[in-house]
């Protein structure tokens, strides 16, 4: 019997359930869909699609080892996905298609049309668990819904892993030859650039270079996460999200590797470990909040009493802000970092996010979609739910009083100004005292190439406590 295995967000050959599933079931074969109509609806980078075609490259090499081919098809919008697939299965004799499990309002959809289309035509569609370590539904509150707190839903996850840690699939051997040849991958697609070699040079594809990074940052970085994390000037985060999110890394690998960095412990041992563990749950919770609440796909704020929150429009302050001439340091190299490598630091993320939907006061869902128009580790659920979380729209969102000042972080986080010097060279020969607020530092370090902050910052959060107090009021009227 024939089996394709259908290859979407899980670019890897070890660890992989669904692959595992289609050569235990039969003769395999792989297929990969170019789908440029629906990246761009879903403002996909162009670094990520670059990102994601390297990874199909050494998918392909991969899988030739184990006689699977990989062939390729066009379906310019996932809504085209059924009909292709309906072909490719017939021109085949495919018996089964297998897949694992994505999130998601379109991705769901587009699944659900597929297999009933395949089911018309007598093909069987099993989907798989893989990308999460925990199926959504799996870990609800004592009312029986999905969580809103991640610190409750930790709870429940550190029980289950208690009781078992997820498995690994086996080592594939490989199948009999297929007489079936791959298909070329492209080096790019119309409407997505390539980018920079510099860039790409920063992230190597392929699942050696992600169990390298893995292997690096366990060995020499994991045991000090949680003290180092927030600086963005040295190497203190893992740096793995892209691998992630195209699925060149399992969750369960990356689990196993801060097992064994803590021997055995994922609750207790090691702060490091344990707080970088903390992060792949909320990479987990984020994807369950997908599942349970869907209008964060469509989107809506998960707060719904939040839509009633009057955005500023202002296309020149967006604008400034998208390309880093805010006037705050921070902020600025934060961004330029963003468009130069595909990739902001975490901490980053937060503060430049509330600059903007707080001190700027404009819709977060204008961020939301920058982000993920620049990001080679552009994921719907990480990203959507780190937005929200900053503009207090969100699941476990900050206090809407809760402002992060953008001066106070660079002082504590990149003290020295080694970041902002990295990324704004203008401010090379700032000191240290005024490297935080160039615009004090007088006219010896008047820089005519740096721009004056754009907004009052004590303003600015006056005018945002203002709103979310209106809110507030609204709220408890209405209650």
């Amino acid at each position: 019997m024939r089996q394709l295995i259908w290859f979407r967000s899980d670019l890897r050959v070890q660890d992989n359930t669904a692959l595992n599933a289609a050569m235990q079931s039969g003769q395999a074969l792989a297929v990969y869909f170019i789908t440029p109509g629906q990246w761009q609806l879903h403002d996909d980078a162009p670094c990520k699609i670059d990102f994601w075609l390297r990874n199909l490259n050494s998918l392909q090499t991969q899988l030739q080892t184990l006689n699977v081919p990989l062939l390729i098809r066009h379906a310019h919008y996932w809504s085209d996905a059924p009909e292709v697939m309906a072909d490719l299965c017939r021109e085949y004799s495919i018996d089964c298609v297998h897949a694992n499990d994505e999130y998601g309002l379109n991705e769901v959809r587009r699944d659900k049309e597929v297999a009933e289309l395949l089911r018309e035509q007598g093909v069987q569609f099993k989907s798989y668990l893989d990308q999460l370590l925990f199926q959504p539904g799996s870990i609800l509150n004592r009312s029986g819904n999905y969580f809103q707190v991640f610190s409750q839903f930790r709870k429940v996850c550190y029980q289950r892993l208690h009781i078992a840690l997820p498995a690994q699939q086996p080592l594939l051997q490989a199948q009999a030859s297929t007489g079936i040849n791959s298909d070329p991958i492209p080096s790019e697609v119309v409407g997505f650039a390539k980018p920079s070699a510099a860039l790409q040079s920063l992230w190597p594809a392929g699942e050696h270079a992600a169990h390298l990074r893995l292997q690096r940052f366990a060995d020499e970085f994991m045991e000090d996460y949680d003290l180092q994390r927030d600086l963005p000037a040295i190497p203190g985060t893992s740096q793995l999200s892209a691998y992630l999110a195209a699925g060149v890394l399992s969750p369960r690998q990356c689990l196993e590797a801060a097992l064994l960095t803590n021997r055995g412990e994922f609750e207790s041992g090691n702060p490091g470990v344990v707080t970088w563990v903390n992060e792949l749950l909320w990479r987990e919770f984020y994807k369950h909040i997908l599942v349970g609440f869907p209008q964060v796909s469509r989107h809506k704020a998960f707060r719904s009493q939040t839509e009633a929150i009057a955005w500023r429009d202002a296309p020149q302050e967006l604008k400034a802000w998208q390309e880093g001439r805010t006037g705050f340091p921070l902020v600025d190299a934060a961004i330029r970092q963003l468009l130069e490598t595909g990739w902001m630091h975490n901490r980053l993320r937060m503060v430049v996010a509330m600059f903007l939907s707080k001190n700027l006061l404009i819709d977060w869902r204008e961020g939301e979609r920058f982000f993920m128009r620049h990001l080679i580790d552009g994921d719907l659920a990480a990203n959507n739910g780190g937005w929200q979380w900053s503009a207090s729209t969100g699941t476990d969102a900050v206090p809407w009083f809760r402002l992060f000042n953008p001066i106070n972080q660079s002082r504590r986080f990149d003290p020295q100004g080694r970041f902002i010097r990295h990324w704004l060279p203008q401010l090379a020969d700032v000191d240290d005292k005024h490297i935080h607020e160039p615009w004090k530092a007088g006219d010896l370090f008047a820089r005519p190439d740096y721009p004056q902050p754009m907004i009052d910052l004590s303003l600015s959060r006056e005018r945002v406590l203002q709103t979310f107090h209106k809110l507030s009021a609204l709220e408890v009227r209405d209650a």
